[in-house]
């Protein structure tokens, strides 16, 4: 397989990956505005840990971009995932936000 369709499979994969943390995220803010304080909540939150953690390990890369880069020299934002520039670029920010939102509201959920 050459660079092209190398690179088209961890693009995929990636993809498929964040697409999965997306439903975590968007279930993980559903449950804490319902106060439905479930398995799936805490098994999201493990997700985002383990993810903050790798995350962490890779100084704030994502393995598979570090992957990709083998079979690249883009200097695009998104050109290990199939997402829009300004989405990849700011992808972190955004659900790290989100992800601080759930956290305010799971801690006041669970004091009040």
């Amino acid at each position: 397989m050459h660079n092209a369709g190398k690179l088209k499979v961890v693009k995929v994969v990636h993809t498929l990956i964040w697409i999965f943390f997306n439903i975590v995220i968007f279930y993980m803010l559903y449950a804490v505005v319902m106060n439905k304080f479930d398995k799936w909540l805490w098994i999201g939150y493990a997700f985002c840990l383990a993810e903050g953690i790798v995350l962490l390990i890779f100084r704030f890369t994502c393995p598979l971009t570090l992957v990709a880069r083998r079979y690249s020299d883009s200097t695009r934002n998104n050109f290990d995932i199939y997402l829009p520039d300004w989405l990849a670029k700011y992808t972190k920010l955004i659900y790290t936000s989100i992800l601080a939102v759930i956290i305010i509201i799971t801690i006041y959920q669970l004091l009040k």
